[in-house]
């Protein structure tokens, strides 16, 4: 098992990135520089290898911005970390693997997105 898997992140950062996933060429620029490998290259339906985009999973992300600087598409956004959930539902995608996977990804930025409000919360 990975080091630190499987344990609750004790501090959220301030923004976490969304790939629109309709502007996404699956090119990997991002995938290079991503310094917790935490984007995957999602394949195509019909033609798994000339059809492909990315995705991130939220929950390894750390905030760093590098993949959003190094996108030649202008295919990622950096989105304050509360609101990350609106973000997830609305990126688009194929039909077929937002169908499959929408409701999983957006649970997801959910949870992350209530866990940043609870953190701001204490800190007032």
């Amino acid at each position: 098992m990975a080091k630190g898997a499987g344990k609750a992140r004790k501090k959220l950062p301030k923004e976490l990135a969304v790939v629109r996933a309709d502007n996404c060429t699956g090119c990997e620029a991002c995938i290079e520089v991503c310094p917790v490998d935490c984007i995957y290259k999602v394949p195509g339906e019909d033609q798994p290898t000339l059809q492909s985009f990315v995705d991130i999973d939220l929950e390894r992300c750390i905030g760093c911005a590098l993949c959003e600087r190094w996108c030649p598409w202008d295919a990622i956004d950096m989105v304050d970390t509360p609101e990350i959930a609106v973000h997830v539902a609305d990126k688009g995608g194929p039909p077929e693997y937002v169908e499959r996977n929408g409701p999983r990804l957006v649970a997801v930025a959910q949870s992350l997105a209530d866990l940043a409000l609870e953190q701001r919360a204490g800190k007032k």
